[in-house]
């Protein structure tokens, strides 16, 4: 069952504090995956990653190896030229529909398609997440699945939302919060802020074995 959850609970808070070592490296300039750091208390700085992932194509890999390859490619690019020990956080998100990735619209007219396929219907949204140390090539890959739905829209409520732009840069052409907010017809299970591009109760989790198994060895 799809459950209605409450906008103010979308992004939780003390996900997982940071702990000593230096702040994590975040390959990406998303807004969304700062915030969503900042408010899980994970200490950041965030680069560009250097590369264009737009000429890639997934072939024959499954949604989730495809997100994990991308989040993996990104972390490791910035981790090439950090300081060693030093961590690096890559991630890349997908929607899939009819067993079809939808990443992030490259117009318009591709935005409001995306957006009418997904009325009335559910859809997954994928997000892989990479953890890279900088110097040794050690790593930890994983990717969270959660499943959205959304109701009845009319599409001139679809035209504005085109016509405002706020859905560039974003796979699926949406963002959860934002949609809630505007007061969308919108459901899901799982974890909200995979959604939103970055699955923060799992990384806490994951982030927390990957500096003990440093501290192990």
């Amino acid at each position: 069952m799809v459950t209605e959850v409450p906008v103010e609970s979308v992004v939780g808070n003390n996900l997982g504090a940071d702990t000593p070592g230096g702040a994590l490296l975040l390959a990406s300039r998303s807004p969304r995956r700062r915030t969503l750091l900042d408010e899980g208390g994970l200490a950041h700085e965030a680069e560009h990653p250097g590369f264009d992932d737009a000429i890639l194509e997934p072939g024959k890999v499954s949604p989730q190896q495809w997100v994990m390859s991308l989040a993996y490619l990104k972390a490791w690019a910035k981790a090439r030229d950090a300081e060693r020990g030093r961590i690096v956080l890559g991630a890349d998100t997908t929607c899939v529909i009819d067993g079809r990735m939808v990443g992030t619209p490259r117009d318009a007219d591709e935005a409001a398609q995306i957006i009418r396929s997904f009325v009335n219907r559910e859809h997954d949204v994928i997000t892989g997440v990479a953890l890279v140390e900088a110097g040794t090539g050690r790593r930890r890959l994983f990717a969270d699945t959660a499943t959205v739905r959304f109701g009845p829209l009319l599409n001139a409520e679809i035209d504005r939302y085109v016509a405002s732009g706020e859905w560039s840069g974003k796979a699926g052409a949406y963002n959860l919060s934002e949609r809630l907010n505007a007061g969308w017809p919108i459901t899901f299970r799982g974890d909200p802020s995979t959604i939103m591009g970055l699955p923060m109760k799992r990384l806490a989790r994951e982030l927390a074995a990957f500096r003990a198994a440093r501290t192990a060895n």
